[in-house]
This record gives structure tokens, sequence and C-alpha cells, in this order.
């Protein structure tokens, strides 16, 4: 019984970890539609007037509530009457917040907030993962939502 359960919590664990990033819809974007393509013709193109680093540590719960889980079915194993129950709690208590700071620390990382001023004058800014060499003062173009060297 007991080979069992942590042959499915390791299982529970492994498929956890291979879950993929949330999708997060603050960027900008544009065009609209299926028939909106990456080409010349649809790109903005301007000057970098600010660059801010942002933090990237978002959690959507799932780490935490995984780690809870799985901590409190192995603290489950442990003990018996009241000190199986007390386990339980310790273990799921223990299983969440280890498994939220997993969560964290798989999203940690720095993100760039790039304001963008463009030639007809107005001011936009985009999230990125990464500048590419992106500095103040750069002519970009923002292409599909990023921002790149022009």
């Amino acid at each position: 019984m007991k080979v069992q359960v942590i042959a499915i919590t390791a299982a529970a664990l492994a498929a956890a970890a291979c879950g993929s990033d949330p999708v997060y819809n603050d960027q900008p974007r544009y065009g609209s539609g299926a028939y909106y393509s990456r080409t010349a013709e649809n790109a903005d193109f301007g000057r970098v007037v600010a660059i801010d680093v942002i933090g990237g540590r978002r959690t959507t719960g799932a780490g935490a509530v995984v780690g809870g889980i799985v901590g409190g079915v192995l603290g489950h194993q442990v003990g018996s009457g009241r000190g199986n129950d007390a386990a339980t709690v310790a273990g799921a208590v223990g299983g969440a917040v280890v498994g939220n700071e997993i969560e964290k620390r798989r999203n940690d990382g720095e993100r760039y907030r790039i304001t963008v001023r463009f030639r007809d004058g107005r001011d936009s800014a985009f999230e990125q993962d990464s500048l590419n060499g992106i500095q103040v003062g750069d002519r970009v173009r923002v292409d599909g939502g990023l921002v790149v060297r022009d």
C-alpha cells in the first residue's frame, strides 16, 4: 500500500514539474484575427525612451496546491490516531510552502518593461523576458508585440 502511494505521489510530482508556464494576457498585441501576419507592413517603428526591470516571480498557486496534496498524503503515512492527523496537517502545510517556493523559483527571472515612442508621438510599453541588446535611445521596431532593434 505504501509503495503504491509513494509511486503515485512521485508520478504526480513528475507531472506537475512538466507543466507549462501560464499565459498572461498583459502584453500589448497589434492586429487581430487569424489573418494577422508578422510582416514589415504590420510593424511600428520608434525609439526606446525607457527600460524598467520588473519582477518575474508570479505564482499561480498550483505549486502550493500540488505540494499541499503531496505533503498531506505523505504526512498521513506517519503515526496513528491524533498523531496521524497532526502529521497530515503538518505535511500539507509544509508541502504547500515548499510547492509554492518551487513554483516561484521556476518562474524566477527578470522581465523588462520597454517604453517606445512611436513616430506619430504615442508612447506604448511592452513587457519582454529579454532585452536582446536594446538600450534607451535605440531605434526599434515593434512587430507582433515584440520590441526588436531596427
